[in-house]
C-alpha cells in the first residue's frame, strides 16, 4: 500500500529540490551586476556568473522533468558543496551556519536521487520504457 502512495513521490521531490536552483538562477539574472560584484568579493571571477545562471536553471529544469536525473543530481550535489564551502564558511554567523547546513541537507537529497534516479513520472522512465530495458 505504501508503495502505491509513494510510487510517484519522486516527481514532486525533484521539483522541490530544483525550485531553489531555478529561482536562484532567475534571481541572479535579474540582478546580474550586483550578483557579479558579490561573487567577486569572494575571489571568484565575475565571468563565471553567466555559466552559473545557465547551470542552475538548466540543471533545475532537467531535474524537474527527470532527464539524466542521476548525473544531474551528482552535479547539483557538487555545486551545493562548492557553494557551501565558498559562500557559507563563516560558521560563527548563525545565518551562514544555517545556509551551510541547508546545503549539506540538499547534498544528502541529491545523493539519494543520484542513487535511485527518477523511477516515477520522468523522462528517464519513459526512455527506459521505450528501450524495453
Amino acid at each position: 500500500m505504501l508503495d502505491r502512495i509513494t510510487g510517484f513521490a519522486d516527481a514532486p521531490a525533484r521539483a522541490l529540490m530544483a525550485a531553489i536552483f531555478i529561482l536562484s538562477g532567475l534571481g541572479k539574472a535579474r540582478a546580474f551586476a550586483a550578483t557579479q560584484s558579490y561573487m567577486e568579493t569572494f575571489g571568484l571571477p565575475g565571468a563565471l556568473l553567466a555559466p552559473t545562471i545557465a547551470f542552475e536553471i538548466g540543471a533545475g529544469f532537467l531535474l524537474v522533468v527527470g532527464l539524466w536525473t542521476r548525473q544531474v543530481a551528482l552535479l547539483l550535489a557538487g555545486f551545493s558543496l562548492l557553494t557551501a564551502l565558498i559562500f557559507h564558511r563563516d560558521l560563527g554567523d548563525q545565518l551562514q551556519m544555517i545556509m551551510f547546513l541547508k546545503n549539506l541537507a540538499m547534498i544528502g537529497g541529491f545523493l539519494h536521487i543520484a542513487k535511485y534516479g527518477a523511477p516515477g513520472l520522468s523522462l528517464d522512465r519513459l526512455r527506459v520504457a521505450r528501450k524495453g530495458v
